[in-house]
Parts: structure tokens; C-alpha cells; sequence
């Protein structure tokens, strides 16, 4: 009975994630009994609601009273906004949903930094409350500790995900969904529930309504995406992290300023693999379910520019930020000078987005600087017709160690950090211990430098193993599944690695 138990109830030190077998049994009985419903539309949304709220419920507890408030009520905004009589009933709607989703994520993700600001400016003493906790423990009797504000998990992705509902009905670019259980199969869907990609709800609703397909073709994609998802993370990333990178942030001080370097080279392929291989595999997932979800990541370091690195590093949240925020403050519309500050704007947006921190706010500016200083760049010096190899080469590498010095400041766990690392890389290097620690990290700097060398193979042979994968008979495509499994069991860390943005 206590298996039955542990099975149905949320356990915070086992969180459902894509990395656990505990995931892959529950997403095979997912399968099965949508084996049975996928042909009945209303029966197969309502299902995935239901799977998807317990898929929720199992990876944030009873954080599902957020994610169930959200829901309903920017369903009924929805509505609201569609029986509007008047363009400014609408916009008065519109605006209630952005500072309800915005003041819920203000309140879990930045009531910390407020407070902390308030009581460093006025001298006071105040202290940060979880009401949830305090609510729930009113209700429901439980004793959760109301001192403390836990983030929810996944709520940055849903906010956004839910607004651009809201936003997408008052831009007529969608009707409002009359059905509840069909919107909430939209904001829940589990595959991208908790770490994306940020789905539009124009892009994604009227996948509610099509008949289920899924191409030969397709099927073996998403298995290749789900394998190479997990590669990706519990390989590459977890080996590299626990192995090197989160020993040296932890103590920049005590290792060399190589190691330093190497541990901001690591990092950089980290987050990569990190969380492009959960993108990889929530895509193949919601593919054997039948949903396309957007690209989420395209060789992000072989970008030759800045701006080119935001057309390929995590497209969804950076589309959502072109889409509902920069081209609403006036784009590119009103002058040069107003497009550099409303660019500069949406990336400390950006950054704020991924925490109230003041390094997140400066990796936020960086990018920000970055891309007007590319814009400033090609005003003064157009594009040629014919680039040759050396151009492009000293671009990307120019573009890539500037991405690089941005990471710092969003891995590292403070700005003193942030100052010993670089205090370490410029004034300690420390060249004659670089040949002993190459040898005493050989296998990390080799997956490092493996990964690189993948990330940066051409389109073309990146296509042909994918599509031999695809192309090859059930029966061996079984047999690699077995093998990388296997594989994946050896090398996997005996501690759950939790995916890096699952923190924002």
C-alpha cells in the first residue's frame, strides 16, 4: 500500500522529470490508454488535462493551486474580453489578466529582492510571507512552512504562455475558447509544462481541434529527439557539471584561473546541452502525442553575431519578447534611438525574467548592449555581398566569448563570485600547472571538447546521421534505443540532477 501511496502522492526529494524511469513508466501508460481516446477530440484534451495535471502535481506539489488559479481564471478573461462591447472593455480586460499573471510571478519570483531593497533603502525589518502556504495550511490543516517563498515550478513558462492567450484574443487573432478543459490542456501541456518552449496560443490551440497524425517519418524523429535529449543531458551535461563546473563556481578562489576558464568553457556547453536536451526530448514526446512544438534552439555558438545568437538560442522565450513586448513599446517604428533603448529595455526584461539578481540584470544588459552595438555596427559598416571564410570565422569567435563572459554572470551564485573568477582567469592563470590539470580532468575536457566539436558539425552531417536514424528498421532502431539506455544507466549520477531552468 505504501508503493500505491508513493506513486499518487508528491515526493519534493523525487520530482517527475524526463531523466527519471519513474517519467517513462508513467509517460507509457499515458500512451496506452491515449492509444484508446486520441481519435475522440473532446475525450483526448480532457484527457491530457488530466495527465497533465498529475504530471504537474508530481514535479511541484501543491504549487498545482497556482497553475489551476492562472488557468482559470485567464480562461474566463478570455471570455470576457471576446463579449467586450468596446475596444476600451477590452483593453481594461486585457490589462487585468497581464497584472494578475505579472503580479503572481512578481510576488513567487522577486518578493525576496523587493523586501531585501526596502529594508536596505528604509532601515526596516521586514519580512517576506508565503500566503499560499499560510492559506493552505487554514484548509487543508497542513503545517507548510510560511517563512519561506519557494518559486513554483515552471511558472515563468506558463505565465507567459497564459498572456499570450489573453493577448492573442484582444489581437483577434484567435476566438476565446469556450470549453475549460480545452484550455487547460493548452496552458498544462506536460511536455513543455515546466521548462518549455514557450508555446503561442495561436500556435498551439488549433492543434486541439486537427485529427491526431504522426508520419512514419515523424515517429522516428521523435524518438531520435528524445535520445538525443537525454544524451545531451545526463551524458554531457550532468558529467561535466558534477565532475568540474559546480566544484570550481562553488570555490573559484581555490582553483587556477585555467581551471576557472575551463569551468566557464564547460558551463557554456552545459546549459547547452542542459536545456536544449530537454527542449529535444518535450518535442519528441508531444510528437508521439500528435503536437508540433516550436524550435527552441538552432547551434545557438555558431552564430555570427549577436543578434544572430537570439534567432537561435532559446527562440521561444525571445519571440515572445519580440512579439509582446518590443514591438508593443514601438520596435524599430519610432527613430534609431528609441529602438536601442526599447532593445536594451526587453533584455534586462530578459534578464529580470531569469531572476531577481543584480548579475542577472548585467547578463541581461550585456545582451542587451550587444545587440545595439550590432545594429550601430551594420549601420556604419553594410554587409558585403561576398564574406570570406576568415570574416565569418573571427565574427563567430568574437560572438561566442562574448556570450561566454555573459555566462559568468548568470551561473555564477554572486557578484563576489562573479569578481573570483575573473580575479582568477586575468592575475592567476597559473600556465605551468596547465599540462597537470589537463591530465587530472582528461575526460571531462575531452566531453567538453567532444560536445563543442557536435554542436559545431555542419547542418548537413547533423541531417544525415538523424535521417539514417530515421530510416533504419524498427527492429535496429529498438536495438540503439537498448544500447544508448544502457549507456545513459552507467554513466547517470546516483543524485537527481534537476534541469537547469527549471529554477526560472
Amino acid at each position: 500500500m505504501d508503493y500505491i501511496k508513493d506513486i499518487f502522492t508528491y515526493d519534493p526529494s523525487a520530482p517527475m522529470i524526463f531523466t527519471r524511469f519513474y517519467f517513462w513508466v508513467f509517460f507509457a501508460v499515458v500512451l496506452t490508454v491515449y492509444s484508446v481516446v486520441y481519435k475522440k477530440k473532446p475525450a483526448r484534451n480532457a484527457y491530457l488535462l488530466l495527465v497533465s495535471s498529475f504530471f504537474y502535481y508530481k514535479s511541484g506539489g501543491y504549487f498545482f493551486i497556482i497553475l489551476a488559479f492562472t488557468t482559470l481564471f485567464d480562461f474566463a478573461v478570455g471570455l470576457w474580453i471576446g463579449r467586450a462591447k468596446t475596444q476600451n472593455r477590452r483593453k481594461l480586460y486585457l490589462t487585468l489578466s497581464v497584472i494578475m499573471n505579472l503580479g503572481v510571478l512578481a510576488y513567487f519570483k522577486y518578493s525576496y529582492f523587493l523586501i531585501d531593497s526596502i529594508n536596505n533603502i528604509f532601515h526596516s525589518d521586514l519580512k517576506v510571507v508565503n500566503y499560499l502556504a499560510f492559506w493552505t495550511n487554514g484548509i487543508a490543516g497542513t503545517h507548510l512552512d510560511i517563512t519561506s517563498i519557494i518559486l513554483p515550478v515552471g511558472i515563468s513558462f506558463y505565465t507567459f504562455q497564459s498572456i499570450s492567450y489573453t493577448v492573442s484574443v484582444y489581437r483577434r487573432k484567435i476566438e476565446p475558447l469556450h470549453n475549460i478543459l480545452d484550455y487547460g490542456c493548452f496552458v498544462t501541456f506536460f511536455p513543455q509544462l515546466v521548462a518549455g518552449p514557450i508555446v503561442k496560443a495561436y500556435d498551439f490551440i488549433p492543434q486541439l481541434y486537427k485529427d491526431f497524425s504522426l508520419s512514419k517519418k515523424e515517429f522516428g524523429y521523435a524518438l531520435f529527439l528524445i535520445m538525443n535529449g537525454l544524451i545531451k543531458k545526463m551524458l554531457i551535461s550532468d558529467y561535466i557539471s558534477i565532475n568540474f563546473v559546480d566544484r570550481v563556481f562553488d570555490s573559484p578562489m581555490s582553483y587556477s584561473g585555467f581551471e576557472n576558464l575551463m569551468a566557464v568553457y564547460g558551463y557554456t556547453i552545459q546549459i547547452y546541452c542542459d536545456f536544449s536536451g530537454y527542449t529535444d526530448i518535450a518535442i519528441g514526446v508531444a510528437f508521439l502525442l500528435g503536437f508540433r512544438l516550436p524550435l527552441n534552439f538552432n547551434s545557438p555558438y555558431k552564430a555570427a553575431n549577436i543578434t544572430d545568437f537570439w534567432h537561435r538560442w532559446h527562440i521561444s522565450l525571445s519571440t515572445w519578447l519580440r512579439d509582446y513586448l518590443y514591438i508593443p513599446l514601438g520596435g524599430n517604428r519610432k527613430g534609431k534611438i528609441r529602438t536601442y533603448i526599447n532593445l536594451l529595455l526587453v533584455m534586462l526584461i530578459g534578464g529580470l525574467w531569469h531572476g531577481a539578481a543584480v548579475r542577472f540584470i548585467i547578463w541581461g544588459a550585456l545582451h542587451g548592449l550587444g545587440l545595439t552595438f550590432h545594429k550601430l555596427w551594420i549601420k556604419f559598416f553594410p554587409a558585403k555581398e561576398k564574406i570570406s571564410f576568415w570574416s565569418k570565422f573571427w565574427a563567430a569567435f568574437l560572438t561566442f566569448h562574448f556570450v561566454i563572459f555573459a555566462w559568468i554572470f548568470f551561473r555564477a551564485d554572486s557578484m563576489r563570485s562573479v569578481s573570483s573568477v575573473l580575479s582568477q582567469i586575468f592575475y592567476h592563470f597559473n600556465w605551468k600547472l596547465i599540462p597537470g590539470i589537463i591530465v587530472s580532468y582528461k575526460n571531462v575536457f575531452s566531453l567538453i571538447l567532444l560536445a563543442f566539436l557536435i554542436h559545431w558539425l555542419p547542418v548537413k552531417t547533423k541531417d544525415w546521421y538523424k535521417n539514417y536514424f530515421i530510416g533504419i528498421p524498427y527492429a535496429l532502431k529498438a536495438v540503439v534505443i537498448v544500447l544508448v539506455v544502457f549507456m545513459l544507466f552507467q554513466v547517470k549520477s546516483a543524485e537527481i540532477q534537476p534541469f537547469i531552468y527549471f529554477q526560472f
